[in-house]
């Protein structure tokens, strides 16, 4: 009979201990979930203070473009891209290829885009040939013109049409 009064004193010791270690562990594991719960809320708000400043850097650069555009327009500078319409900014140049020796007065030519429309076109744009209105694509298209060199003052530059709309013209 003693042996069973003493079982449920060495039971609800063994609860106590236990109890007490679990009240332990849990103190210990609040305070790591509270740490990673912080550490989670820093990197958070880390991320979105880089989102801003990376926004705020586009509209500063947009403003500083948008400037530069008035000033050349007030100086006359300003020439657009035959394919996106995009004003080029001084310094901006169109990527085109010239066939046959510089010495010929009428050059074959091809002009793949401004900085704005190729290599990447930039949101809102839209590659579209100026002859046939028709998309032009950014992988294989492009516009055939014809270059004029005159002996005096800059360069003359007819745009016959995108390669789709040029093929049956020789």
């Amino acid at each position: 009979m003693w042996f069973y009064q003493k079982q449920p004193f060495v039971l609800v010791g063994q609860l106590f201990v236990e109890i007490k270690f679990f009240r332990i562990y849990n103190a210990f594991m609040l305070t790591y979930f509270i740490a990673v719960a912080v550490f989670a809320l820093i990197i958070f708000l880390l991320n979105l203070y880089i989102k801003f400043k990376s926004l705020e850097n586009k509209n500063s650069e947009l403003k500083a473009r948008k400037i530069r555009s008035e000033n050349a327009q007030k100086k006359g500078l300003l020439v657009s891209c035959p394919i996106c319409g995009s004003s080029l900014l001084p310094g901006e140049d169109l990527v085109s290829r010239v066939y046959r020796p510089m010495n010929v007065p009428d050059q074959l030519c091809t002009i793949n885009g401004c900085p704005h429309c190729y290599p990447r076109v930039e949101p809102g744009l839209k590659r579209i040939c100026p002859v046939c209105h028709k998309e032009i694509s950014l992988a294989d298209g492009h516009l055939v013109a014809r270059l004029f060199n005159k002996t005096e003052g800059k360069k003359h530059v007819i745009v016959t049409g995108c390669n789709s709309c040029c093929k049956g013209k020789k």
